[in-house]
């Protein structure tokens, strides 16, 4: 079975992440604010999709045995084959609805029926994702610190996380950033500071792929950025694809979706992914046409936990079937889970051939474990837990430093 060199690639991201002049980018997304430490009763900070739909659910769902609208919504999910347990998926599904219901009911619902509705369900995500990092030592913070080394080119960071814990970590370390949006009271978005990219360059890239809690459209289409997180009245834009093309053209939807591809087409560009299970088919088709196109551009997908796993009836299954399928495809599409890898296309397990030199601590990145079934020492590289991501980054400031000063 081949094997990948865990030590030999750290030390190429570590490289790559030091040049001023490289296009380099993160991709932030629903598994990272699990990561951040919390206490026991407290945690998770934000819950990942599933377990945020389940408390959307429980919320709204009926106390009684008589359904309400928000049940009679699931069972039409259901039946559509679209998956209840996915937030974005109810979601686009009611907004589906809605956009066919103008003048008449459909599926039992009436227009007022599924505008409500789509309220309720926002107003709970936005209640669940209100919160502050708990302190100033999180993964966020020592990305940011990381982020706020001087360089030529600005660092881009793209999320599909609706909450603000990005924003308070940069606010928190005094990191200027531009997620879009000019103005104070309601900021509007820029689409020709976006696309034109005329923007400061010590200014980090923020782009919310899917919306936030404190943005909101109004009833005219009009999409502004608040310093509030209460919509009075106005819709919130959470995972805003159901926006037709002509409404998303000059919205941020489509906007930051074409920015990422922009960004993956630059020459020598490198993404690192974290938190990201590859469940998204529109982002998957954006980062594949994207790495295709531009064959010098490269993706390191960090993936929390093993590449597989034993079920209830001891079968060994795929942890992520499609991020696998994908990368088997592309050869600039890296898979590092805390096992294994899949890097040019090629699966194998962690494995240092020789004595590993620790001269650069690189050491403090891989879990060495012995196994009892046999005589065969492993390696784990945990760099898809976004904690140990966050260390590897603070690990890197200084040397990122000496690199910068030696130009």
């Amino acid at each position: 079975m081949s094997a990948h060199d865990p030590v030999k690639h750290i030390k190429f991201l570590r490289q790559t992440l030091s040049q001023d002049k490289k296009p380099l980018g993160f991709f932030i997304s629903a598994g990272c604010p699990l990561s951040v430490n919390m206490p026991k009763d407290k945690w998770p900070l934000i819950p990942d999709v599933a377990k945020l739909t389940q408390s959307v659910t429980d919320k709204l769902k009926s106390k009684t045995d008589d359904k309400n609208n928000y049940d009679k919504l699931i069972d039409e999910v259901i039946l559509s084959e679209k998956d209840e347990k996915n937030i974005e998926d109810i979601l686009s599904f009611l907004r589906g609805l809605k956009e066919v219901s103008v003048g008449n009911s459909v599926r039992g619902f009436t227009k007022e029926n599924l505008v409500e509705l789509e309220k309720d369900i926002c107003n709970k995500i936005a209640e669940k994702l209100e919160v502050n990092l708990p302190d100033k030592d999180t993964p966020y913070h020592k990305l940011a610190q990381w982020i706020s080394i001087d360089r030529e080119k600005p660092i881009e960071v793209f999320t599909t996380n609706y909450d603000l814990l990005l924003e308070e970590a940069f606010e928190d370390l005094s990191i200027p950033y531009f997620d879009g949006f000019v103005g104070s009271r309601q900021s509007f978005f820029d689409l020709r500071a976006v696309e034109d990219n005329l923007i400061p360059k010590h200014w980090t890239r923020l782009w919310k792929i899917h919306g936030s809690i404190n943005w909101f459209q109004k009833e005219n289409k009009e999409v502004y950025r608040s310093s509030l997180t209460k919509a009075n009245g106005d819709s919130y834009l959470i995972y805003p694809s159901h926006l037709k093309y002509e409404q998303s053209r000059k919205m941020p939807y489509l906007a930051l979706i074409d920015q990422l591809n922009r960004f993956l087409r630059l020459p020598n560009s490198l993404m690192v992914l974290s938190g990201y299970s590859f469940n998204d088919e529109h982002l998957n088709d954006t980062i594949l046409s994207a790495l295709k196109a531009n064959p010098n551009s490269m993706v390191i997908a960090m993936l929390f936990d093993t590449l597989t796993f034993e079920d209830s009836e001891k079968k060994v299954v795929e942890r992520y079937p499609k991020a696998i399928q994908l990368a088997k495809r592309r050869n600039n599409l890296a898979l590092w889970s805390y096992d294994e890898a899949m890097i040019g296309t090629v699966r194998g397990k962690w494995k240092i051939p020789l004595e590993m030199e620790d001269e650069d601590n690189l050491a403090n990145c891989i879990q060495k474990i012995s196994s009892t079934e046999d005589s065969e020492e492993k390696h784990l590289l945990k760099l898809g837990d976004f904690s140990k991501l966050g260390d590897f980054l603070q690990a890197l400031i200084g040397y990122n430093q000496t690199k910068l000063d030696e130009k």
